[in-house]
C-alpha cells in the first residue's frame, strides 16, 4: 500500500522539522501559536484584535499566514503595522512545518508571539505539528454547536477553543452547552466567547490574550 507508506515518510519528516522548529523558536524567546478554524470562522478579525490587545501589554505579535491563494489576510496585517508573511497552498488543505520554518525565517522575528493562521479547515491541520506552543481553533457561532461532535480529531487536538462572532448566539439558536458536552467528551481544554462587536465579546478576547501572556512570559 504505496499511499501509506507515503504518508508515513511524509509525516515523519514533518515531525523533524516540527522539533527543529521548537529549538529555533526557544533560542529565539517566540511562542508560536497555531490559530485553526474553518473558512468564515473570524479566525483573522479575532486575530487582529487579539494582535492590538498584546500590543497593548507590551508584547510584539507577527503573522504568517496560511490560504490557499490569496493574500488578502496579510496585507491587512501588514498595513496594521505588524510584520506578517504569506503561504499560498496553491490548493493543500493545511501547512506544514517545513514551510513555516521557511516563512519565520524570512520574517526574522524574535522576543514575541508568532501566528500561524492555518489554511481553512477542520480535518488537515490536526495531522500536522508545525513545533507550536500553542494550538487554538476558532469555531464560529454561525457553524452551528455540533462541531466539536463531527469533527473530533481537530477538536482533540487543541488547548485551547475560540468561539466567535457571539453576538450571534441568540440569532442562531446557538446551543452552549451541547457544544460543551462534545468538547468535554474528547477534550479539558478551555472555552473563550469572543466577538469583535461587543464589549463583553472584547472581554473574551482579553481572557485569550491572558492565557497567551502566560505562554509567553514562560518561554
Amino acid at each position: 500500500m504505496p499511499e501509506v507508506v507515503i504518508m508515513k515518510e511524509i509525516k515523519g519528516r514533518n515531525e523533524e522539522y516540527a522539533r527543529s522548529n521548537r529549538v529555533k523558536y526557544a533560542k529565539d524567546h517566540v511562542l508560536a501559536v497555531n490559530i485553526m478554524g474553518a473558512p468564515g470562522a473570524g479566525k483573522s478579525s479575532f486575530l487582529l484584535a487579539l494582535c492590538n490587545e498584546l500590543g497593548a501589554r507590551n508584547i510584539k505579535s507577527a503573522v504568517i499566514e496560511g490560504d490557499l491563494y490569496s493574500s488578502i489576510d496579510t496585507e491587512r496585517f501588514s498595513e496594521e503595522g505588524y510584520a506578517s508573511l504569506q503561504i499560498n497552498t496553491e490548493g493543500e488543505c493545511h501547512i506544514d512545518a517545513n514551510v513555516v520554518r521557511q516563512g519565520y525565517d524570512k520574517l526574522k522575528f524574535s522576543d514575541g508571539v508568532l501566528f500561524i493562521e492555518n489554511v481553512g479547515n477542520l480535518i488537515c491541520p490536526a495531522e500536522f505539528d508545525l513545533g507550536e506552543g500553542l494550538r487554538i481553533i476558532t469555531a464560529s457561532v454561525p457553524e452551528g454547536d455540533d462541531k466539536p461532535y463531527k469533527y473530533v480529531p481537530m477538536y482533540s487536538y487543541v488547548d485551547a477553543v475560540v468561539l466567535t462572532k457571539c453576538d450571534l448566539i441568540e440569532a442562531t439558536d446557538f446551543d452552549r452547552d451541547n457544544f460543551t458536552k462534545g468538547l468535554r467528551a474528547v477534550n479539558d481544554a478551555p472555552v473563550f466567547e469572543t466577538s469583535v462587536k461587543t464589549a463583553e465579546g472584547f472581554k473574551g478576547i482579553k481572557e485569550v490574550a491572558d492565557l497567551i501572556e502566560t505562554k509567553f512570559r514562560a518561554v
